[in-house]
């Protein structure tokens, strides 16, 4: 069976162009969390611990009350198909992060407009792909 993956390396994910905000917001919490709640949470509280693989498992994991007995075989079963990479996040579609994936693929995020966002856009060293964009043209 062919396992697929999310992950980049040495990548940034720019905000996407028609992100409605322009600077970074932390998603709004609800009574149930949302996808963009769990990704914000895993990622800003632990930068570059998480590969992007980690945290789609971990976010399908808790939306589908998966037990820890089951993650091993879960996880083997969700990567079995494609599955939407941080490009389709709503952290950098709606919510103005950037996703930045060092050299092993671990992941951090920065607001548009810090310093740091900016820095990364302007490294030459590192690879840049927009987010989805939100309407199509």
């Amino acid at each position: 069976m062919k396992i697929h993956t999310t992950n980049y390396k040495n990548t940034f994910i720019e905000i996407a162009e028609d992100c409605p905000v322009s600077s970074g917001q932390i998603p709004p919490t609800k009574r149930t969390p949302t996808l963009a709640n769990i990704q914000y949470e895993m990622v800003a509280e632990n930068p570059y611990q998480f590969t992007s693989d980690d945290v789609m498992f971990e976010c399908y994991a808790q939306k589908n009350d998966i037990t820890e007995n089951e993650r091993a075989e879960g996880r083997k079963d969700f990567f079995s198909k494609g599955q939407a990479c941080f490009r389709s996040s709503a952290l950098s579609k709606r919510y103005g992060f950037g996703i930045h994936h060092n050299e092993e693929g671990k992941v951090a995020i920065y607001p548009a407009g810090s310093e740091e966002y900016e820095r990364l856009v302007n490294d030459d060293s590192i690879a840049k792909v927009k987010a989805m964009r939100n309407k199509r043209k």
